[in-house]
């Protein structure tokens, strides 16, 4: 039987229905996930309905690939997609800026400063249009700051990155504490694992042990949590978790979380009030003192993208309302990644002030008033995002940066200034051992002085006649003085180096030996006593909180380094409240304080729990709340000297 021929162009018609089909297929599914935030999967599928058929909606699909990169925050491989959208027809002026802003990414300064023009001519977005203005502006000047000549040096800590993305190194003791993106379960918006908390021990600043994840109470698989900032004291932290794109219990974003060190772990995070239900909440830093928390929000009421807020910590340690940062700091684009220096200098990224790339690193600095900032320039920026400064000594100290020759997306870098006109500054700590007398301090001496950095003791002396002692000390660092004597209660003074540090504008010497001075007081150990703690309970509440539990860690610690005494643990309220009310209630927190201190390993028959409710105000006619808050104390009276 003779097989009747099929026409050729029927068949190629068949293949070519198919092939539309098909593409079909993979750019509705890639539309799918584009809204769901999965920008990875829907790159690639946008990217299989191409190969399957190049002429199957080249606009669209250009469109999609391009802004899917730039959503998932890899700027320069949306380049070469925006490019081909426009040549397929796009007239958005917003994929005009993209375009322009993607080539900045790559370093084609001039091909982005004639997008940029060709982008004002239709601009209907009034931010946009004020970022494309000053980029136009500055693009002239950003060849000047990449040839400008610094004195930094950079090298790739190659010990803790990976292909995968590794950034917002953070110093705490002996460790640094770094995010990675190490999770198995993949971060759709991007194809890497969701980020966590690691932690490696420092050999030196370039070698460091195999990074460790940093704490089980911490680590959650199924979201994003990372940029941590701590406590100078080491046992508060305050970090970020959440989805990043989608919604995570009813909330949208990030958000903020605190954790405290109790026990030899990290306390299971509390969501911070602070935090914006409606926003996306990140990357804190804490201020050398501990009273501001910065971070980087885009919630409303900012001057559009990301900003740096404030919140101020009250006499409880509760941050309250955040403020904006203000236009010398933030922009229409993004200003984020926010550290404070020892020398009270803010740095951050930002993507809209003047710059090299997308994020680059910026210095703010206040004097009289006034604000300045300045780039950072090159080895410190480059075209791709340089971000998460912070420092371990005035000169050196660690980076994260995507650039070209990394070892993965985000990588972690160490640098060091050798700039030859760096002046020295010698810091000492003085002290004097006192003791009460009959009519008001007199030197204690022949004391015995240890001297503590962390767990590690790097000094010891005992004082003379004059009670004087003086101890060399460093930058940035935190130290604890204990003195002891017998026949008087051993105390512990600490003493931090935050925020000490002398501005180098300010040095006029080579060579400068700064002395800072401190009295160390001693009390007899004898009956009466008296030590104040700062301890707060929520309203109506005898719970120990986390913050209290530190406050009372010191005092386990006071009673294992005076064995010989018993005390009262004294409760008092503020005077809002009846007298039998108040009563009852710090007799309850008397108590719970209490039985914290026994959980500690303390005999039950050193101390005693006692509730004065308002009977000793210290401020009668108390108005505000801080006066509130000094009558709502707990106070350590000794009870008794076992000879």
């Amino acid at each position: 039987m003779l097989r009747k021929s099929i026409p050729i162009f029927f068949v190629f018609g068949i293949l070519l229905l198919a092939s539309c089909n098909s593409a079909s297929r993979l750019y509705k599914k890639g539309v799918q996930q584009m809204r769901a935030g999965k920008y990875q999967p829907a790159i690639d599928n946008f990217t299989k309905a191409k190969a399957k058929n190049a002429s199957f909606k080249p606009l669209e699909i250009n469109t999609s690939i391009a802004s899917a990169y730039w959503y998932s925050n890899r700027i320069k491989e949306a380049e070469p997609f925006y490019k081909d959208a426009i040549a397929a027809g796009n007239r958005d002026d917003t994929v005009k800026y993209y375009y322009a802003y993607s080539l900045k990414a790559n370093g084609k300064y001039k091909e982005a400063q004639a997008a940029f023009e060709d982008y004002m001519k239709t601009a209907k977005s009034l931010r946009l249009r004020a970022l494309a203005k000053k980029e136009i502006e500055s693009l002239p000047e950003i060849e000047k700051t990449a040839s400008q000549k610094t004195f930094y040096e950079i090298q790739n800590v190659q010990a803790l990155n990976t292909t995968a993305s590794e950034f917002s190194p953070v110093l705490q003791g002996e460790n640094i504490i770094f995010t990675a993106s190490r999770k198995e379960k993949a971060y759709e918006a991007n194809g890497l694992g969701m980020v966590g908390l690691y932690k490696s021990k420092l050999a030196d600043s370039t070698s460091l042990q195999k990074p460790e994840l940093f704490s089980d109470k911490i680590y959650d698989a199924n979201v994003n949590e990372g940029t941590p900032t701590f406590s100078k004291d080491g046992k508060m932290m305050i970090f970020a978790r959440g989805n990043l794109g989608g919604r995570t219990r009813g909330r949208k974003d990030m958000d903020l979380y605190i954790s405290y060190f109790r026990d030899n772990q990290w306390t299971n995070p509390e969501l911070m009030p602070i935090s914006d239900p409606n926003g996306w909440d990140a990357q804190p830093t804490l201020s050398t003192d501990g009273k501001t928390l910065y971070f980087a929000s885009n919630r409303s009421g900012g001057l559009g993208g990301v900003d740096l807020w404030r919140a101020t910590a009250d006499a409880s340690g509760r941050f309250g309302k955040p403020t904006n940062m203000g236009t010398k700091i933030n922009t229409p684009g993004n200003d984020m990644f926010p550290y404070v220096s020892d020398d009270g200098k803010l740095y951050f990224s930002s993507d809209g002030h003047p710059g090299l790339g997308r994020l680059d690193m910026f210095v703010a600095i206040r004097k009289s008033g006034e604000i300045t900032l300045s780039n950072m320039g090159v080895p410190m920026n480059s075209t791709g995002d340089d971000f998460g400064i912070i420092f371990k000594t005035p000169t050196t100290g660690y980076f994260s940066s995507n650039r070209e020759g990394g070892k993965g997306d985000d990588d972690i870098y160490y640098f060091e200034d050798k700039n030859p006109g760096y002046k020295i500054v010698n810091y000492f700590l003085a002290g004097t051992t006192i003791t009460k007398g009959p009519t008001g301090d007199v030197v204690l001496g022949n004391t015995k002085i240890q001297f503590m950095e962390g767990d590690k003791q790097i000094g010891e002396m005992t004082t003379k006649d004059d009670g004087t002692f003086k101890f060399p000390v460093q930058e940035g660092k935190n130290y604890m003085i204990i003195a002891a004597k017998p026949d008087y209660l051993t105390n512990r003074e600490p003493f931090s180096m935050s925020g000490r540090t002398i501005p180098q504008e300010m040095l006029i010497k080579p060579v400068t030996d700064t002395t800072f001075y401190v009295k160390v007081p001693l009390n007899r150990e004898e009956k009466g006593v008296t030590l104040v703690l700062n301890i707060y309970y929520d309203l109506d509440k005898d719970a120990i909180r986390p913050d209290a539990a530190i406050e009372l860690d010191k005092v386990v610690q006071f009673l294992n380094d005076n064995p010989r005494i018993s005390v009262e643990l004294g409760s008092h309220t503020d005077a809002r409240a009846s007298d039998d009310y108040n009563l009852a209630l710090s007799q309850r927190r008397a108590n719970s304080a209490v039985q914290y201190l026994i959980s500690k390993g303390i005999n039950v028959n050193r101390i005693v729990a006692k509730g004065y409710g308002e009977t000793a105000l210290l401020i009668k006619e108390a108005e505000t709340e801080e006066e509130h808050q000094q009558n709502r104390r707990t106070e350590i009276r000794v009870t008794g000297v076992n000879k």
